[in-house]
């Protein structure tokens, strides 16, 4: 395995880092061997990029035969839209370097926790908007193939997690600000097919986030693949030993499998 961390410059920032882990090819096995790509964004608020969200969701990204990303991407007091701006850059960063990194550049799936749920969310409704295209981006170069997200942050109307967007816009934020950022009101049938699981009663972003989105797809004719657990708590990761204490809420079972129902998810769609 190789591994490294790469700066990622935008116009609008200079410190976010995308960490690589990539999986070496063997003559033993095929030398030729591509793999899809996932390019993790934690969440945290967009005030901090959670560490559980990161490492640990990389190497068990990694057990399904994935090459896999990291973008540690800015936050307050870094606004709207600097991330966005640094996920655009490391996926065409990646797409670009695919042949180095054993990557399908037509399998560069973006999976986002929380807050990073809505920034992946984020560039999958904009990557052919002007808000990119007019700063320079080539709107293939940037497009993600496909999105997974994981309790996702996506509207600002009366489900929003309002310290997320106060994070993301800053104080004085508009209505039209508002709007532009919540995402069931940005889908298109140009965004890429999802695969989304959250829990019934997340008490910090609710259900409701996960359930207008994926109403929104429906409407467009985008493809989606829903998991809604019974029980939970907001943050769970991987549920299990790797990223909660024990006898922690974030422990879950039930809730642990979701690594796997992605997996089938993604074989289903790149066959």
């Amino acid at each position: 395995m190789k591994y490294f961390t790469e700066k990622i410059l935008t116009s609008l920032s200079k410190k976010a880092t995308l960490t690589g882990y990539i999986l070496d090819n063997s003559p033993e096995i095929d030398l030729e061997r591509t793999r899809p790509a996932v390019l993790i964004c934690p969440g945290g608020g967009y005030r901090f990029t959670s560490d559980k969200e990161a490492e640990p969701i990389a190497v068990k990204m990694n057990s399904l035969g994935c090459q896999v990303f990291v973008l540690r991407y800015s936050c307050a007091p870094a606004h709207y839209p600097t991330a966005l701006f640094e996920l655009a850059t490391a996926v065409k960063f990646i797409r670009d370097k695919a042949a180095d990194f054993y990557v399908d550049p037509q399998k560069i799936i973006v999976l986002g926790f929380s807050a990073g749920g809505h920034l992946a969310a984020n560039l999958a409704t904009k990557w052919d908007q002007p808000l990119l295209t007019s700063a320079g981006f080539i709107a293939e170069e940037i497009k993600p193939n496909a999105l997974a997200l994981a309790y996702p942050v996506i509207t600002t109307g009366a489900f929003a997690h309002e310290d997320s967007f106060k994070a993301l816009l800053g104080d004085e934020a508009s209505a039209e600000d508002l709007l532009d950022v919540s995402l069931e009101k940005q889908v298109s049938d140009q965004t890429p097919p999802a695969f989304i699981w959250t829990v019934y009663d997340d008490a910090v972003v609710p259900v409701e986030n996960t359930l207008s989105y994926v109403k929104s797809l429906k409407r467009v004719g985008v493809n989606c693949e829903v998991h809604i657990f019974a029980h939970g708590t907001h943050g769970m990761s991987l549920a299990n030993e790797e990223t909660a204490p024990k006898d922690s809420e974030q422990r879950s079972q039930a809730v642990a499998v979701w690594p796997k129902l992605f997996e089938n998810w993604l074989k289903e769609i790149f066959k």
